[in-house]
């Protein structure tokens, strides 16, 4: 136990004396000579930036031309488009008019009731306030919605939806009477 002891008290001074040999003697001279040699193999890299090209503004000749940003132009491009892409049973009419109901998303369109007229359902929509009547075949929301079906308590709309490819699908969408709350 003695020499358990001994040992234990000897052991922090033997650590410390191999510590601070490992600390050679330097002078402030050796540290600088170090660090200049060190600079002075240090070479920095650099790489040669290429000139810029000289911009080349593109002319646009309009005499002849319609306005490239018009929306007649945007329509002329997606009829052309649809003419020329393949043939799909989900093809939207692009050529007609536009309804009211078709500037607002289906989101924001609230069924607000159903009347008959004429023996057909005809379904109340409110949108920004306002109340719109619709029937079978008519077009509402942003997605070329067509009204297919009117029931009691909701409508059935075909949307076409086109892809990142072009092509045009449809989907079936429902807008549901909202419940009046006093």
């Amino acid at each position: 136990m003695m020499l358990e002891l001994s040992y234990l008290r000897v052991l922090p001074a033997i650590t410390l004396a191999f510590i601070l040999s490992a600390c050679g003697y330097t002078t402030e001279q050796e540290v600088r000579s170090f660090i200049d040699a060190e600079r002075a193999a240090l070479h920095p890299v650099s790489k040669v930036i290429p000139a810029p090209k000289p911009f080349e503004a593109a002319v646009y000749d309009e005499a002849g031309k319609p306005d490239p940003f018009s929306k007649y132009a945007f329509m002329q491009i997606l009829i052309g488009a649809a003419k020329t892409a393949k043939p799909s049973i989900a093809t939207p009419e692009l050529a007609r008019n536009r309804t009211v109901l078709e500037g607002f998303p289906l989101e924001s369109l609230t069924m607000v009731g159903v009347l008959t007229k004429e023996g057909r359902n005809v379904a109340l929509i409110r949108a920004e306030g306002k109340l719109y009547q619709v029937s079978v075949g008519s077009y509402m929301g942003q997605n070329l919605g067509k009204v297919t079906m009117i029931e009691e308590t909701r409508i059935t709309l075909r949307e076409l939806v086109q892809d990142d490819l072009g092509d045009w699908s449809a989907r079936t969408s429902r807008l549901t009477m909202q419940e009046r709350t006093k």
